[in-house]
């Protein structure tokens, strides 16, 4: 047998030993239903909110029916439509598809859902969190709206994401643990639900976020993202940062404009007072 050919064995093999490892297969989630009691409605539509669903999902269609165009070095990603529509959106879904999908990024067949969609930053998100989002999801109208192919380059392909996202848990860092429960608070809303680190820490090349960076400013196809780490806001007191988060007002007295916005209107500004000065205190005191 020539060298060719137990070359060719042999990498087959280990492409075979990738393709079934873990990273390729579905996780396994437990069998969970959709609640559709009004306490836990309200809370999923709380956590719609602090989670950012409606800044990237409203669609022109109607609901979070999706279509907006999210640009990035890898090309244009749409989001998609999350009404229960059963043909274009995720009616037929289960409560353990939606903690899947938000989770984990993967789609019901198992399919893996490219990162544009921030499943990363939703991963430590409670399952009683996720379940609560999808349950309000769920029970929103049905919208029918056939959200455009992502416009991505032809080498770009699903089949990459497991080595990628391989990747990027090999510089992710373990969660740090907060004795104060404010800080606890609005670490889980800034870097999980919130998913503020999705703009505001930098990447390298291959796009997996740099988290020794974290905060530090990113860089987007429309120009740079500002940093939010504590040297960046060290002139900004802990009120003042709550005040924006809910108005979108800076200390000079102006107000943000540009992508941050409708980040205000619809997710921070949408919060608790209580959750905001959580992620205030998050962001002077917890980095």
């Amino acid at each position: 047998m020539s060298r060719m050919v137990v070359g060719l064995m042999v990498l087959g093999g280990l492409v075979a030993a990738w393709l079934f490892s873990p990273a390729y297969l579905s996780p396994s989630v437990p069998d969970v239903g959709l609640a559709t009691d009004t306490p836990t409605l309200e809370r999923g539509r709380y956590l719609v909110n602090a989670g950012g669903c409606i800044s990237c999902h409203e669609g022109d269609a109607g609901g979070l029916s999706g279509g907006m165009a999210i640009e990035s070095p890898f090309g244009v990603f749409y989001a998609s439509n999350i009404t229960p529509d059963p043909a274009t959106g995720t009616g037929g879904w289960t409560g353990s598809d939606y903690v899947r999908a938000i989770k984990h990024g993967r789609s019901p067949d198992g399919r893996f859902y490219f990162p544009a969609f921030p499943y990363r930053s939703y991963a430590d998100v409670t399952d009683e969190d996720a379940l609560a989002i999808a349950s309000w999801l769920n029970a929103q109208p049905a919208v029918v709206n056939n959200v455009p192919a992502h416009d991505i380059p032809g080498w770009i392909g699903r089949w990459q994401l497991a080595p990628w996202n391989t990747l990027a848990n090999l510089g992710e860092p373990v969660p740090a643990l907060y004795d104060d429960a404010q800080l606890a608070r609005g670490a889980y809303l800034a870097r999980h639900l919130g998913h503020c680190g999705e703009c505001h820490t930098p990447r390298n090349a291959l796009g997996i976020s740099d988290y020794a960076n974290e905060f530090a400013g990113g860089d987007m196809p429309d120009g740079h993202v500002p940093a939010i780490n504590s040297a960046a806001l060290s002139n900004w007191s802990e009120d003042d940062l709550a005040l924006f988060l809910f108005l979108g007002l800076l200390p000079d007295g102006e107000y943000v404009g540009g992508k941050m916005e409708p980040v205000i209107e619809h997710n921070t500004g949408q919060l608790s007072d209580e959750d905001r000065q959580a992620m205030a205190a998050f962001f002077k005191r917890g980095l």
